[in-house]
């Protein structure tokens, strides 16, 4: 395989980025973007900028990174990382649980460069997500790979197949590190559960068994905690409408406005705590597993590693005595998820099942970690 059998996938390569650069400039909407982003820097500046950024890093670096620690600062009381279980001179593809459209991998990888690693991670997300032109020439800059939704089955087999391809290559060829959700799509509930499919996925590319293609990616679960999700109700909301409307479909701004939402929203205490690398576990227990057991077992080993490392807080803990009637033992946590309701627009709002879906959201987290730590005895 060679770079250019993905390039309807793939992030820019630097050689294409001042043709990317030029096109982005010329976008209005993208203009009226940094005149917010950006505010007091002319268009003409920032043109030089990023012309100066010979590669997607150098990108990262000048615009993303001073972007995200802005974000962090004005809407974060604290954001730490444990990295403490790999090592910062390999590369890893990043599993995580996934609780925003954008953060999630962009803070992992402010973390991660913060902390001793040379680089950041190829990011795959949906194609859903990148209807824009000038977004998706904004992701692919931000080393970010497209992950086809929608297609018939003979066309996901293919489009899947070239995926897993590419992220061996990434990780084989270009050494860099990749990070993608444990799931498609956020867990609403906050139920983080890896799937299975994911991971066949993963070792439909590679050489060997299907253990020895696993172990070729060197997979690292990661935890990531926020204390508060800024996109809890609108999740929230959607699960009422889910199950109100079984043909209910998000509107076109929909994602947006979670993008929106989660990055400049509250988000209190913030946590990603990485756990070994799984390539000995795999080697050690996968080896004589039948092709039917081993992503089940493989799926259910990532949770164990994620649940475990949960950081909780005191919101979690409240929730999980709310939803079971117990004496509750933080006061201000009510009034966080009265003013979250309040924020809910719907003409049949119904306040009992929104409630719970908040309170689940948060205790799921707890619940999880409760069952990990009961199995672990």
């Amino acid at each position: 395989m060679n770079l250019h059998d993905f390039d309807n996938m793939r992030p820019f390569e630097p050689e294409e980025l001042p043709e990317v650069y030029d096109r982005l400039l010329q976008d209005e909407q993208f203009r009226k973007v940094l005149a917010f982003a950006m505010p007091g820097m002319d268009v003409e500046t920032i043109g030089l900028l990023m012309h100066r950024c010979l590669t997607n890093l150098d990108f990262q670096k000048v615009f993303c990174y001073s972007f995200l620690d802005d974000v962090l600062q004005k809407q974060a009381d604290s954001c730490t990382i444990d990295l403490s279980a790999v090592d910062t001179q390999q590369r890893y593809t990043f599993v995580s649980n996934h609780r925003d459209i954008v953060l999630d991998s962009a803070i992992l990888s402010k973390l991660i460069i913060d902390n001793g690693f040379s680089t950041t991670c190829e990011v795959a997300i949906g194609d859903n997500l990148l209807t824009i032109p000038w977004v998706k020439d904004l992701a692919r800059i931000n080393k970010t790979f497209i992950v086809e939704r929608s297609l018939q089955p003979r066309e996901m087999f293919v489009a899947s197949q070239r995926m897993s391809e590419y992220m061996h290559y990434v990780i084989g060829e270009k050494h860099d590190n990749i990070w993608i959700a444990q799931r498609e799509g956020r867990a609403k509930d906050s139920n983080d559960l890896t799937q299975p499919a994911i991971l066949k996925m993963m070792a439909m590319g590679g050489e060997g068994t299907d253990v020895d293609r696993l172990i070729q990616l060197h997979i690292a679960p990661v935890a990531i905690s926020y204390e508060y999700d800024p996109c809890d109700y609108l999740k929230a909301r959607e699960m009422q409408l889910r199950r109100d409307d079984a043909h209910w479909q998000k509107a076109p701004g929909d994602d947006v406005e979670s993008m929106r939402t989660g990055i400049m929203g509250s988000k209190g205490n913030i946590h990603f705590h990485v756990a070994p690398c799984i390539d000995d576990w795999l080697d050690k227990h996968c080896r004589n597993l039948k092709k039917t057991e081993l992503f089940e077992t493989v799926a259910r080993h990532i949770d164990q590693e994620i649940h475990s490392r949960y950081r909780l807080y005191p919101i979690n803990h409240y929730a999980y005595q709310s939803l079971n009637n117990q004496d509750v033992e933080t006061a201000n946590c009510e009034d966080y998820f009265k003013g979250q309701l309040e924020k809910i627009d719907l003409p049949n709002r119904d306040e009992d099942f929104l409630r719970e879906c908040l309170l689940k959201m948060y205790a799921n987290p707890l619940i999880n970690k409760m069952k990990q730590t009961s199995d672990a005895r």
